[in-house]
């Protein structure tokens, strides 16, 4: 099974159920059971992008932006979510950010302009691919796929933005 990058958009009484469940019930179980709508799921493609931008030499600061939407912060506190209910218990356990973080990375994206960025991507889907630690069996077409789950990042923190929600984020 493939590990792959994780998001869920959750407001304040969401996470205070979560946590009054996990102190109340056996087992410690938060009833983790966030809306579909507000789940995301971006595989390996932001890990390649963070990498590419990186190798291209892009902006030291949307690079940290990127990298706190798909690592969150480590002052969240949400150790409660650190259960199997959740994730798998590979790497680290769920983070947090709060709605002033969820609007800084959600106006991140607009600074980065990855056409831009993608233009100078290897023509070689092979060699592209391993430029951004895809490896050289995958498939497909690395900029599409870059763009397609980028912009589903991007829209998942306007959206959250906008309703004031916290993002957990954490690798399954």
């Amino acid at each position: 099974m493939a590990l792959t990058q994780q998001f869920a958009r959750l407001t304040p009484d969401h996470l205070d159920r979560c946590r009054t469940s996990a102190l109340t019930s056996p087992g410690a179980s938060p009833g983790w059971d966030p809306p579909d709508g507000d789940l995301l799921d971006t595989g390996w493609a932001l890990w390649g992008l963070i990498r590419y931008c990186r190798h291209t030499g892009a902006d030291p600061e949307v690079i940290t932006l990127l990298d706190r939407a798909v690592s969150g912060d480590l002052d969240g506190n949400v150790g409660f979510l650190d259960h199997d209910e959740v994730y798998d218990g590979f790497g680290d356990p769920p983070r947090l950010l709060a709605p002033a973080a969820v609007a800084d990375i959600s106006a991140a994206p607009d600074r980065l302009q990855l056409g831009d960025l993608l233009a100078d991507m290897p023509a070689s889907a092979e060699v592209a691919a391993t430029v951004c630690g895809f490896g050289a069996g995958f498939d497909g077409a690395v900029r599409e796929h870059l763009t397609e789950h980028f912009v589903a990042l991007r829209e998942f923190y306007r959206t959250a933005a906008r309703h004031t929600q916290r993002v957990v984020t954490w690798v399954d």
